[in-house]
């Protein structure tokens, strides 16, 4: 290990939801804390008295500040406002108190509210801001829920969000992608999400099955999966389809009955808790979002050894599957060429083989313990910076 401790605060609202990115944090603070001998604490604003979900190294120390923002949901509109901002009153007088008296080398801000703050709080210490969805879906509305109001809320809100982002040090988003739609910003820095889990095992691609995996919302556009699914399953009556993820199934399961899918080989399930395993029990792995922040999903799918597709939307796959090597991209949101994509897998068992078997090796460079060391490069450039 060696050379200088350094002293890092991540500031994040809460640890006690299952959430994406409550798994990233807890595995690179356990990483850095573990591997690197950083000194590591995370001040979280919500869930007090819940416990967190993912396991914490007990080297890494919790300060709850307790501001419980999550009231605010219950709030009537007019009292929100009002609570709201006696809210961020006392989160910035705590979290400046704590800050002055960590004195962190680094302060690594989850984007939250904090963000309005956080390059004010004479701490000593770096700030550093972590994004975890792409630009244009930061303040996304679901399809249907924008309006002028809002579109103009929208654009006043991402002013005021560059002007805070440009006085950090540094800036990080997960791809290169993304990185290049921060055109007024020069503290940019790209750095993928790691791989959530080891890999051990592969699939033997020997199941006819295809596999989805996300939440039942707009964003993961599984209308548009089934859609092309319903074109698959008539030319391919051996093969089925699971999906797997949290959310409402009411609106899936009625385009299934809307295309007269056949609903003994499509199947809605609900969250697992071994994905891995239903990884390692399907032979081809489809990506159907509309917009991503990322792509976690894929980055698994691979390293458990199965060829992908993925509509090329914004932001993620790109940077993630090579296409025609390990997995095919298809123009974003484009259905009948989704199913053409996935017709063309499962009638080629050989194609399917030599994609399965390039993810396996290209999907390493998102391992946990290459992602750790740039973000290790990142902190000690950063943090000896005058």
């Amino acid at each position: 290990m060696g050379g200088r401790i350094y002293k890092i605060v991540y500031c994040t609202p809460a640890l006690y939801m299952a959430g994406g990115v409550e798994r990233v944090l807890t595995l690179k603070a356990n990483y850095f804390a573990e591997h690197f001998g950083y000194d590591i604490t995370i001040i979280l604003t919500e869930g007090k008295d819940k416990p967190l979900f993912y396991p914490l190294s007990d080297k890494i120390k919790v300060i709850n500040l307790d501001i419980n923002f999550e009231e605010l949901w219950t709030c009537s509109f007019v009292k929100k406002a009002f609570v709201y901002l006696k809210k961020q009153r006392i989160f910035r007088k705590k979290l400046s108190d704590e800050l002055m008296r960590i004195r962190p080398d680094m302060t690594i801000s989850l984007l939250r509210r904090e963000i309005n703050f956080i390059n004010d709080i004479q701490d000593g210490s770096k700030k550093i801001g972590e994004l975890h969805v792409n630009r244009a879906n930061y303040r996304n509305f679901e399809a249907g829920d924008s309006n002028a109001i809002k579109n103009l809320f929208a654009k006043y809100w991402m002013r005021n969000l560059v002007s805070h982002l440009k006085r950090l040090d540094r800036f990080v988003v997960l791809t290169e992608e993304d990185k290049a739609l921060w055109t007024e910003l020069d503290n940019v820095e790209f750095i993928p999400d790691p791989l959530a889990f080891e890999i051990d095992k592969v699939s033997p691609l020997t199941n006819k099955r295809v596999i989805a995996v996300g939440r039942y919302v707009y964003q993961k556009g599984f209308d548009l999966l089934l859609q092309a699914w319903a074109k698959v399953e008539k030319q391919h009556s051996d093969w089925e389809l699971a999906i797997y993820g949290m959310g409402d199934r009411t609106p899936y399961e009625q385009v299934v009955e809307e295309l007269h899918i056949d609903r003994n080989r499509c199947h809605l399930n609900g969250p697992t808790d071994d994905i891995k395993q239903e990884y390692l029990n399907s032979s081809l792995f489809v990506f159907s979002s509309r917009f991503e922040g990322f792509g976690m999903a894929l980055i698994e799918a691979m390293a458990c050894g199965l060829p992908v597709i993925s509509f090329d939307c914004p932001c993620g796959p790109k940077d993630i599957v090579r296409h025609q090597e390990d997995g095919l991209l298809v123009s974003s949101g484009d259905v009948v060429k989704l199913s053409d994509a996935i017709h063309q897998m499962l009638s080629n068992d050989a194609l399917r083989h030599r994609m399965a078997s390039k993810a396996i090796v290209n999907v390493r460079r998102f391992e946990l313990s290459e992602i750790a060391k740039r973000w290790k490069d990142l902190i000690e450039t950063t943090s000896n910076k005058n």
